[in-house]
């Protein structure tokens, strides 16, 4: 069994603060930090601390960046597949609040660069039991990579923008946000194209549907610090899960877990939970 990530990494600039500021307001910042991040690079490192054989496709830059979120991926046992690119690697500035809301702005750098998929990358594209995007990476990319697949693909359509039909008709779970599937149409509508959406609530859980089923995943309480990277720590368990063969309820459990654990600790990548961490975890602890 095998999952292929194809993605955006970022190098996240985080600053935080007591409030995010509102439009044309200057806050001063309690504390900073770098942090590896992206929201493909994310997820691809949460499938592979999950449990997961992981190979990420993607581009960087060529300059320390870059090198700093190669080394991260290998050091959690990601295989990388990424381009070297003549722009430099992205990057997202974060903003975080005592309360743990973040607010975000992603420069795509490298990641735009990701076109025209080579031999390699689709033969592992085309190769993989699970293939899992994001929209931090050009649309025809994601378009063309879901075309090849053979196996499983999940999108997890973010951040949120409208997706062509042709595009959805090639994929077979969809993992949205409330704010997503509202700008896609709404649940209802998107199984009316893609057999399963999984749309998440957040702290209060989340929701799984199929055509013929509806079942609702309560969340998990927990003590928050920063949620930046939850949602990705969310998908890249989500198909470790499933690469393992459990059914999607029970997959979006164990990403339910995985995500609240992420929660808990500061940053995107450096808060993703390991496998034993989430087999451990307990919601009292």
């Amino acid at each position: 069994m095998s999952v292929v990530v194809v993605g955006s990494g970022n190098v996240d600039l985080v600053s935080q603060v007591e409030r995010i500021p509102s439009p044309g307001e200057t806050v001063l910042s309690t504390g900073f930090a770098t942090h590896s991040g992206g929201k493909g690079n994310n997820q691809a490192t949460a499938a592979a601390r999950a449990g997961a054989a992981t190979t990420f496709v993607g581009a960087f830059g060529d300059d320390d960046n870059g090198a700093r979120l190669r080394e991260s991926l290998t050091e959690s046992g990601v295989r990388t597949l990424v381009r070297t690119s003549d722009e430099p690697t992205g990057t997202a500035l974060i903003t975080v609040s005592t309360s743990g809301e973040n607010a975000i702005v992603v420069n795509a750098g490298a990641n735009a660069t990701l076109t025209d998929l080579a031999p390699e990358e689709r033969s592992a594209i085309a190769g993989a039991d699970l293939v899992l995007m994001q929209l931090e990476i050009p649309l025809a990319t994601v378009a063309a990579a879901a075309e090849i697949a053979s196996g499983r693909v999940v999108l997890n359509a973010a951040p949120a923008q409208r997706l062509p039909e042709d595009l959805l008709a090639n994929v077979d779970l969809l993992v949205v946000n409330e704010h997503e599937a509202a700008l896609l149409g709404g649940a209802d509508h998107l199984l009316t194209v893609v057999p399963a959406v999984v749309v998440t609530l957040g702290a209060d859980g989340a929701l799984v549907r199929t055509r013929d089923t509806t079942t609702e995943v309560p969340g998990i309480t927990v003590d928050v610090v920063d949620t930046t990277g939850a949602g990705d720590t969310f998908c890249g368990a989500l198909v470790a899960a499933l690469d393992e063969r459990r059914p999607l309820d029970e997959a979006v459990r164990f990403a339910s877990v995985a995500a609240a654990l992420s929660v808990r600790r500061a940053g995107a990548v450096p808060a993703i939970p390991t496998r034993e961490e989430i087999d451990d975890f307990h919601p009292h602890d």
